[in-house]
């Protein structure tokens, strides 16, 4: 019982200097308060979307809730707000490496020095989230399906591009046959259109995007 109060009085000391060093300097397009003034191990994150990324405009909340032996474990991350994104569970349960813990798991892909390690902060976690909202990882994904949408916005929002460079993407078959001096071979090179014939046969794309997504149930993922 004595490690345990031991545990919890240096765990609330990391996490009120933590604190404080987050008011003094705070981490660009986040606000940070306790759920609960009496409690150091809830916290509640505002999250302001990043320009220039689909979540622009956006204000996000979301819970971080930490182990009584912070930093020696990682803290959960977990938005309240529903998201929309290709790493992010249903409940809200977001899919970074380094919060998960440094237990040494080939299974996952990842490499224990982009797990959780007691150099790792508040700072560092707010960080990674924001580098997710601005790119998301879609091959790893947490939510299948924001990853096929994610991937189809993505090409969607190619098109503009195209117009300024004064380019008609071809979007049918038969567009792509006569304008493009390349005819399709059978070894699969003629994938190039299948990115936009995407929008005409989207429920024919899906079952392929789900299959190629190393996703299985068991929450374990690619990084």
């Amino acid at each position: 019982m004595a490690q345990h109060g031991h545990h919890v009085a240096s765990s609330q000391k990391a996490l009120m200097l933590e604190m404080k060093s987050l008011q003094d300097e705070p981490v660009e397009g986040f606000k940070i308060t306790l759920v609960d003034e009496s409690d150091m191990y809830n916290w509640e994150v505002a999250i302001f979307g990043p320009p220039n990324t689909h979540y622009e405009g956006g204000y996000f909340k979301a819970r971080i809730k930490f182990p009584v032996d912070y930093p020696y474990s990682p803290p959960a991350f977990r938005f309240l707000t529903k998201m929309w994104h290709p790493n992010i569970y249903e409940n809200g349960d977001v899919c970074i490496s380094i919060l998960h813990p440094p237990v040494d798991d080939p299974q996952s892909g990842e490499l224990p020095s982009e797990r959780w390690n007691p150099t790792q902060n508040v700072r560092t976690i707010l960080l990674s989230v924001i580098s997710l909202l601005n790119e998301p990882n879609t091959f790893s994904p947490a939510n299948v399906d924001a990853s096929v949408m994610y991937r189809k916005k993505q090409v969607v929002g190619t098109k503009a591009e195209a117009e300024r460079d004064g380019v008609k993407v071809p979007i049918t078959l038969d567009e792509y046959c006569v304008r493009t001096l390349i005819p399709p071979t059978d070894d699969g090179s003629n994938l190039l259109y299948d990115d936009y014939y995407d929008d005409e046969e989207l429920d024919d794309d899906d079952e392929e995007d789900n299959e190629d997504c190393c996703y299985d149930d068991s929450g374990t993922e690619d990084s």
